[in-house]
């Protein structure tokens, strides 16, 4: 980065653990000013905003944003406020997800909505209120939606979820097109990446070795991806998918709720 320039600043969302997390780090790393984005977990959140500071390399600045992204006038209010705090914003990185199962037998309105909201308007707002924000600015920008390889290897698990990430894989191509050419929007869809509360450590490592290249995506790869997406300047309305080819398997079920062969 030049020293004579202002760094270029990231709104991260769901940054506080997990995947998140690491992206803001990375970030912070590359010399992106990082705001990190968190609905409760505050304490997680501070850690991150100090350890951006103890990995930056320049005069970058790192704040932590509260905001749940189900609450349509806190999204609306979050991009402003991260301008406020640190001057403009360059970039969102829509990585906040809501994931609770439902199946085609306990679908229901009320969990489709709530998965929409998070996982689709949230990022379009966030999206529709970068692109203003660069127009005031005479300046151009990028969005980067994190989605998931399930879009393009569909199992019945997980509905309104699934519903929600091909919301916003359409959405992708629609705002690509629609805030063109101050706003580039680009997908990364990560395969099996962490495991979690429903994974244990050795099942993980089992399903993570389902894949054509006997390997899934790791955290250094998204990251890695979501670098490129944010810096090349001719990717916008398409998504890179980053998951060891799992896309081109068949799986019955979530890997979830699949057995180890």
């Amino acid at each position: 980065m030049n020293p004579s320039q202002p760094p270029r600043t990231v709104l991260v969302t769901g940054a506080a653990r997990r995947l998140g997390r690491d992206m803001a780090l990375a970030l912070a790393a590359g010399g992106w000013q990082v705001a990190v984005h968190y609905r409760g977990s505050a304490a997680d959140a501070l850690q991150t905003v100090n350890d951006c500071r103890a990995v930056a390399p320049g005069a970058a600045d790192f704040e932590a944003f509260q905001a749940d992204l189900a609450d349509e006038s806190a999204v609306h209010e979050l991009l402003p406020r991260v301008v406020e705090r640190l001057g403009s914003v360059d970039a969102v990185v829509n990585n906040a997800s809501m994931f609770e199962h439902d199946s085609v037998g306990s679908f229901g309105y009320e969990s489709l909505a709530a998965h929409m909201r998070t996982n689709a308007g949230a990022p379009i707002l966030l999206a529709q209120a970068l692109h203003a924000h660069l127009l005031a600015r005479k300046a151009t920008g990028v969005v980067v939606n994190l989605l998931d390889q399930k879009l393009w290897n569909q199992n019945p698990d997980f509905v309104s979820y699934t519903l929600s990430k091909a919301a916003l894989e359409a959405a992708t191509t629609m705002l690509a097109l629609g805030l063109a050419p101050q706003l580039r929007v680009v997908g990364v869809a990560p395969g099996l990446t962490i495991t979690s509360h429903l994974l244990p450590q050795e099942k993980f490592r089992e399903l993570h070795k389902l894949s054509p290249l006997g390997r899934s995506s790791t955290p250094q790869d998204v990251v890695a991806t979501v670098k490129f997406a944010l810096e090349n300047q001719s990717i916008t309305g398409t998504t890179l998918l980053v998951d060891g080819g799992q896309h081109l398997m068949k799986f019955e079920r979530d890997f979830s709720l699949m057995q180890v062969p």
